[in-house]
């Protein structure tokens, strides 16, 4: 069901239940009379879907900030209750928007490596290979006699392999595949439920996990591929590839998708209005100081950026 065919009316009450959960006073019988309502029907069903969509963002935010926000929102600018569950109400009409990292998994939590948001970490392999990390990140690194292996958990990694004595093959492998390096620099990035491969140097070949042949990557080429097909080729510039500089790059990029990037960079929630998100954007913006580079997008283009706290950010449009 279309997020824009539910009643409002039903948004409105599962707007209601979502402060009510949130609000610290939820009771067992608060928790029962939910389960019943979303039961209701299929349009029911649906609103609480959403509603679980924004509680998804929520979990996002740092500890207590969640509950902060809620109980804060309808006291900031006057908010009344009723106007408070009017905007939590399009939120959910709207359908979840939100740019933010996922729930981490206990794999990640246990990597050999991982990054927090925003972070970035330089890991020396005892090959004399270098892994650069990427912000929310994560690896598993096994070198045996026969191969050398890095698992990308989550998020992404820069590698610049080292030629080995014993001529054990390098493999970057993923959820979704494997690249073997054959003497490159190339980097690797988990997105959703597919993986990208963006080759700087020499050749990467990538196979998918239940395909039986592979593709071959040379510099300046970058592919997708999800468990069991490949994407379009794609050619890209190399020095557009900057995050390892602290840098992003865009050239005539949606503004939805800089958020998206810049999102990766920072805690908790940045949201884009649907009216602005296919502005076109071209600059240069930080990835360190991702404030700096919303008030560079809100100096230079008719948009306004609002906040609930520091962690929940929505670009809109300017009035």
């Amino acid at each position: 069901m279309n997020p824009s065919m539910i009643n409002p009316q039903i948004l409105g009450e599962a707007a209601d239940w979502l402060v009510q959960l949130h609000s610290g006073s939820a009771t067992p019988a608060d928790h029962q009379a939910i389960a019943q309502w979303r039961t209701r029907s299929a349009e029911h069903a649906q609103a609480w879907q959403r509603a679980e969509a924004i509680l998804g963002d929520f979990r996002n935010v740092p500890a207590n900030l969640a509950v902060q926000t809620l109980k804060r929102a309808s006291r900031k600018d006057g908010l009344s209750r009723r106007q408070t569950l009017t905007r939590l109400g399009l939120l959910l009409m709207a359908g979840p928007l939100g740019i933010a990292s996922q729930h981490v998994p206990w794999q990640q939590w246990t990597a050999d490596q991982r990054t927090a948001v925003g972070e970035q970490k330089h890991l020396p392999l005892p090959d004399g290979s270098q892994l650069l990390l990427n912000t929310d990140s994560a690896v598993d690194i096994a070198f045996s006699p026969s191969e050398r292996r890095v698992t990308l958990l989550n998020g992404e990694v820069l590698i610049s392999t080292a030629q080995d004595p014993a001529a054990r093959p390098f493999i970057v492998e993923t959820p979704q595949g494997t690249a073997r390096a054959l003497g490159t620099r190339f980097c690797v990035r988990i997105n959703g439920s597919r993986s990208q491969v963006s080759v700087l140097e020499g050749r990467v070949q990538i196979t998918p996990q239940l395909l039986q042949h592979s593709a071959m990557l040379s510099a300046g080429e970058r592919q997708s591929f999800k468990l069991n097909r490949f994407e379009a080729l794609e050619r890209f510039d190399t020095a557009a590839l900057a995050w390892d500089k602290g840098m992003l790059l865009a050239n005539n990029m949606r503004l939805d998708e800089l958020l998206g990037e810049l999102g990766r960079y920072r805690p908790g929630v940045l949201r884009c209005h649907a009216d602005v998100a296919a502005i076109r954007v071209s600059g240069s913006f930080s990835l360190r100081d991702t404030d700096a580079s919303l008030r560079l997008l809100s100096d230079t283009l008719p948009l306004n950026i609002s906040s609930l706290t520091r962690y929940w950010l929505s670009v809109e449009p300017r009035a």
